[in-house]
């Protein structure tokens, strides 16, 4: 199986399975509903983890919550509200939208709140190996001091200058691990520099140690976190003298009006706001269509022809078998095997349809997903819980599965596993 490393920009091939694959995702910052944009590599993500099952690897997914920020604090002022009241509540908003897209949950989600000690404790041997210094209660890292800087993003230094103006640093190519409270700000937790908080990028660093090791094999998230968020997580860790991820794999950006979409900007649409006009199905296709490397453009019109895609897929079932020649699983597995091209496998999608190849559609589906509907004689009660159990299995929420295994023989059907991984119908006399 090869990936695109964004670090040696070049294709890697990764350990045979059974691996294991550990892969941390930078997820959102919490302050407001997410966009659409911000589900990209949520999805991207849970997919991966399911096409490494799927392939026999050993996988674990981190995927974080960033709950102390710059911008948190600023979003709540303006709302007038407690900066951890916010958070929290824009944490429950991002799970709750991204449960809509049926992919289950990452195996860790952790918050940069869950990991003060540890952030703490890594901010002190970066001290002790002379690659950070505290000022004035503020700490941060030597970015001369480390010479592999810029090997990640090809930063210059004009954008290395750009990072956070202070007369604090002792160049200005520095960036914070910890800065001390500001009056506007109101939360805080001790260190041995006072009371403060810790800066963006020691977050990850910390949480992606925490919860898979010193090193791991993927490190994931959007380009425009390359730099400087990624650069300075490698700098971090490395100069602390973890290896960190071996693997860099970002998605593109999607894009509105060729511009790619972004909170500051305010040119966004929430993920809740197409959730509840064109649905979860429509979404997955949407994504399925963009190689996940590559950017994205948004429209209505997009979405809507994605909609119609998705409910060809459903009804794919009323397609007479033609009998025609098609491409077999083997090629779907060897697009996907290929830095996970889902453009060209949806394209295998498309062709199994017109063939009448449900029995490939929906094995395909379901690992993206989207349960295909084979059985019009059954109620559509049963059908919703026979989807729902589908989905439940492809992220292997087994405690779920057998939960409506239950509902559904309590209704008088009997749901059959297939070797294809599809299911039928059975009505129980």
């Amino acid at each position: 199986m090869l990936l695109y490393d964004s670090s040696t920009r070049q294709k890697v091939e990764l350990p045979p399975p059974p691996g294991p694959i550990r892969v941390y995702v930078c997820g959102p910052t919490v302050y407001q509903r997410i966009h659409i944009g911000n589900a990209r590599p949520f999805v991207v993500s849970m997919w991966m983890r399911q096409w490494f099952a799927e392939r026999g690897y050993e996988v674990k997914l981190v995927e974080n919550i960033t709950d102390i920020n710059d911008k948190i604090y600023e979003a709540a002022a303006r709302q007038k509200m407690g900066s951890a009241e916010l958070a929290e509540q824009a944490a429950q908003w991002y799970i709750d939208d991204t449960d809509e897209l049926g992919l289950g949950r990452p195996d860790v989600e952790p918050r940069a709140t869950e990991v003060i000690p540890e952030i703490v404790a890594l901010i002190g041997e970066l001290i002790e190996r002379g690659l950070a210094y505290e000022s004035r209660g503020d700490v941060y890292f030597r970015v001369p001091a480390y010479p592999g800087y810029g090997s990640l993003s090809g930063a210059q230094p004009d954008d290395m200058i750009a990072q956070e103006p202070s007369d604090l640093k002792e160049d200005p190519r520095d960036f914070a691990l910890w800065k001390a409270t500001k009056a506007h700000e109101d939360t805080e937790w001790d260190s041995p520099w006072g009371a403060g908080r810790p800066g963006w990028h020691i977050e990850c660093s910390a949480m992606a140690e925490k919860h898979l090791g010193p090193e791991f094999e993927i490190h994931g998230g959007g380009l425009d976190l390359r730099f400087p968020h990624h650069e300075n997580e490698l700098a971090q860790s490395r100069g602390a003298g973890r290896p960190f991820a071996r693997l860099w794999a970002h998605n593109g950006m999607l894009q509105l009006s060729e511009e790619k979409m972004s909170k500051s900007v305010g040119n966004i649409v929430s993920l809740r706001e197409v959730l509840d006009t064109y649905g979860r199905e429509a979404i997955l296709v949407f994504f399925l269509g963009g190689h996940y490397r590559g950017p994205l453009d948004y429209s209505d019109e997009a979405m809507k022809a994605a909609r119609t895609v998705a409910d060809d897929f459903r009804n794919a079932r009323l397609v007479i078998p033609t009998g025609a020649p098609v491409r077999d699983w083997d090629a779907f597995v060897s697009e996907l095997d290929d830095d996970f091209n889902t453009p060209a496998a949806l394209a295998l999608m498309h062709e199994w349809r017109a063939a009448g190849r449900v029995d490939l559609l929906m094995r395909a589906m379901l690992l993206f997903g989207l349960p295909l509907p084979l059985h019009p004689d059954a109620p559509q009660e049963v059908m919703d819980l026979a989807d729902a159990r589908s989905a439940a299995r492809a992220v292997r929420d087994f405690e779920e599965a057998d939960r409506l295994r239950a509902e559904i023989e309590a209704l008088g059907w009997e749901m059959q596993d297939m070797p294809d991984g599809g299911f039928r119908l059975v009505a129980r006399l």
